[in-house]
């Protein structure tokens, strides 16, 4: 993964650190709404100054203004740089397999095999690059932001939060690798039947018919070992979710009795487990795919189809 990471610094290092001051703005911004919401609803009620609620609410929009327009910022110049990147490695394996200057083919790896690599493998790696750095970024600086609230509001709230999304990184770092080896699969599998079909003759069309169908089973059955661990994972992750909210209300509500809480806080607390599960489930949806780009990234370059360094200065047609 450094070498992966360190690649991807080197060649896109100046934009990256545009979307990294944009994430960082993004997940400052984060806790802000909470603490409106909590200052409005515990200022509801038979003493309320209509002035007041009024000036915390037109501040509230301007928090979700200002955020959404950095968040459309960040996402725009991600997607840009993914676009970017994904034309790169195309014209990079396409080089390398046919040759920029004579046209003709100076790599045996067959036809289909670059087919794929152009038509769905690069895409998916080019796409990831553009969210390399600033999605766990941003993810990570949200959490921070909005359990440092909770846990400053109230300690005994905050510490529930971290122990309902912690076991999350746990279910998904035991059940990655197994989706990780089962992609691997079906990738060198989807290769190796679409080369098949690309250069097959006559002479041996009925032997590489078997060998072709033979494939797609085994690529189906792969499909469906993804699908159960994936389901797995969200089956686990709503559980714990669940769980959050119950226990949310639970706590706050045994807190109010006693004094030590207010309904503001309690309803900012529930505000922030859904802030909290948007970022952690996007966070280990990075994961997830990170180690799905790290295998077709790997199995690109293993190919030996990529003979141009990714260090060189992208050509006027990348800027």
């Amino acid at each position: 993964m450094f070498k992966f990471y360190k690649r991807i610094w080197q060649v896109t290092g100046r934009v990256q650190v545009l979307l990294i001051v944009l994430s960082l703005v993004v997940a400052a911004l984060a806790a802000v709404p909470l603490q409106f919401q909590k200052d409005i609803i515990n200022s509801i009620g038979p003493d309320l100054d209509v002035n007041v609620l009024l000036s915390m609410c037109a501040g509230y929009f301007a928090v979700i203004a200002v955020t959404n327009l950095f968040k459309f910022l960040l996402n725009y110049r991600s997607s840009v740089l993914g676009e970017a990147t994904i034309r790169r490695i195309r014209a990079a394996v396409y080089e390398a397999r046919f040759g920029a200057d004579t046209g003709l083919p100076i790599k045996s790896e067959s036809s289909g095999t670059v087919a794929t690599i152009l038509s769905a493998e690069a895409e998916e790696v080019g796409r990831f690059v553009g969210q390399a750095v600033a999605n766990p970024l941003l993810q990570i600086g949200t959490l921070v932001s909005v359990v440092s609230f909770v846990a400053a509001t109230q300690p005994y709230l905050g510490g529930f939060l971290v122990a309902i999304v912690l076991p999350q990184a746990l279910i998904v770092l035991v059940l990655q690798e197994k989706v990780n080896t089962r992609v691997k699969s079906r990738t060198l599998v989807l290769r190796r039947a679409t080369g098949a079909v690309s250069d097959q003759s006559l002479s041996d069309a009925a032997q590489i018919s078997q060998d072709v169908l033979a494939d797609f089973d085994e690529i189906y059955e792969t499909r469906t070992g993804i699908f159960k661990l994936k389901l797995s994972m969200k089956f686990l992750m709503n559980l714990l979710s669940g769980a959050g909210l119950v226990g949310i209300l639970l706590i706050g509500g045994l807190l109010m009795m006693h004094g030590r809480s207010d309904i503001g806080t309690v309803v900012a607390s529930i505000s922030a487990l859904e802030k909290i599960n948007s970022p952690w489930r996007l966070l280990l949806g990075f994961y997830k795919e990170l180690s799905s780009v790290r295998v077709k990234y790997d199995l690109i370059v293993g190919e030996g189809l990529v003979t141009q360094t990714a260090t060189q200065q992208p050509s006027k047609r990348s800027k």
